[in-house]
């Protein structure tokens, strides 16, 4: 079972200050100042273009260079696992809603997709039968959450975006963080990994061209396209912060654990030993006491 701190230490821990919160939200506002228009004429690789240097940033978070080097643990998985599955069932849900939209029609694959399932199971296997009791997220992921079922009401077009970000990411890297994950955690078998694992996509690299070539059909006004390129970019800001948290929850747990140790440490070698002889002697005795009992 995953241990973290009291909740009442949580929410006081995580309140950020007033500056910290600005510096957190400049920038999905920088996102605004991108040159979203000299990027070419697919909307597949306009999203590319301005999203590289995020990007980037997003791959170089503390937690993911965990996984990429191969030294994610079985409580960073667990953490990991529960934001997911928080974005992806907000994602999906909102895909659903939204399958006939003419923006969300030609990319809605939810048989070849779709991650909640799969991300059950995996919580399952991690986090036992009561696994739903068991959830535990940061506030930047609720926050991610809290926009996808925003734009899932108010502009289903801007759904792509997160949509061609996160699915294809898990097709490119998947196969390959599960089996870093695999090793890391030395699990014997694949159960518990069934996110990396896409049964319904015979060939990663085919299934992307298709998804591509859809997404490029679609028609959207030109405000409509700027939209959903800085959607893109804030899309990965969102992920970062993801990390982020999760990281810094991560390092709370690490310390909470720490104290009791060093609580016992300070007490043994403040005893003296007078303290210790004596401790010793009346043990003995009860020991003596009880096998004359007996």
């Amino acid at each position: 079972m995953l241990e973290l701190p009291p909740p009442v230490c949580l929410v006081i821990i995580l309140i950020p200050t007033l500056r910290r919160l600005q510096a957190k939200m400049e920038p999905l506002k920088s996102a605004s100042r991108l040159d979203l228009q000299d990027t070419g004429s697919d909307l597949s690789e306009q999203i590319k273009a301005a999203t590289l240097e995020v990007h980037e940033r997003a791959e170089n978070t503390q937690l993911m260079i965990c996984f990429q080097k191969g030294q994610i643990t079985r409580t960073q998985y667990k953490v990991l696992l529960c934001s997911l599955y928080e974005i992806y069932t907000s994602l999906e849900e909102a895909m659903d809603r939204n399958s006939s939209h003419p923006a969300v029609a030609p990319i809605y694959f939810p048989q070849e997709l779709d991650r909640t399932e799969a991300l059950e199971r995996d919580l399952e296997v991690f986090l036992g039968p009561q696994w739903r009791s068991r959830l535990i997220v940061p506030a930047a992921t609720h926050r991610y959450a809290q926009r996808l079922r925003q734009i899932g009401k108010e502009r289903p077009e801007l759904l792509v975006a997160h949509a061609y970000t996160r699915y294809l990411g898990d097709l490119s890297g998947g196969q390959v963080l599960g089996k870093l994950a695999q090793k890391a955690m030395r699990l014997d078998s694949a159960d518990g990994l069934s996110f990396f694992s896409f049964p319904g996509v015979s060939s990663a690299n085919r299934f992307k061209q298709l998804y591509r070539s859809r997404m490029n059909s679609i028609e959207l006004s030109a405000q409509q396209r700027t939209d959903v390129l800085r959607e893109a970019v804030d899309a990965f800001h969102f992920n970062i912060q993801v990390f982020d948290d999760l990281q810094k929850m991560l390092t709370m747990t690490s310390a909470s654990e720490e104290k009791p140790k060093e609580r016992a440490e300070r007490v043994t070698s403040l005893m003296s030993p007078v303290q210790l002889t004596l401790g010793l002697c009346v043990g003995l005795l009860t020991v003596g006491i009880g096998l004359y009992n007996y």
